[in-house]
């Protein structure tokens, strides 16, 4: 899977397509997804061009993962689910059902959130 510029998250971060902000600095922007879910479900997006974690760990500059990780928790606070706890998930590549091309973290909670994966058989 290659970066592809004109994927929804990059139209988002362009402005070109309107999103329901939670938050937003300088490096990510916050929004809540718009096939929720969890009652809260909120992606996190690095303003770059990142494709994955490896891509991002490689590229991004120390600020701009700092701010990707403290986002995350500030999304959890605003949204209130930080008491309960949350789940914070984040998939990548085709093995990992990854839809959109461009690196997100999805932060739900707000109910039990169950399992994390079913166990292989």
């Amino acid at each position: 899977m290659s970066y592809d510029s004109a994927n929804i998250f990059a139209r988002i971060l362009r402005g070109e397509i309107p999103c329901r902000k939670v938050y937003e600095d300088a490096h990510v922007l916050a929004f809540h997804d718009i096939q929720p879910q969890a009652p809260v479900h909120v992606l996190v997006v690095p303003r770059g061009a990142y494709l994955s974690w490896d891509d991002f760990h490689a590229a991004a500059s120390d600020a701009e993962q700092a701010a990707l990780s403290r986002a995350i928790g500030t999304v959890a606070r605003l949204t209130g689910i930080d008491a309960g706890g949350y789940r914070v998930i984040s998939n990548c590549g085709r093995n990992g059902h990854q839809e959109v091309p461009h690196l997100h973290v999805h932060v739900l909670g707000g109910r039990p959130m169950g399992r994390m994966v079913a166990k292989a058989e």
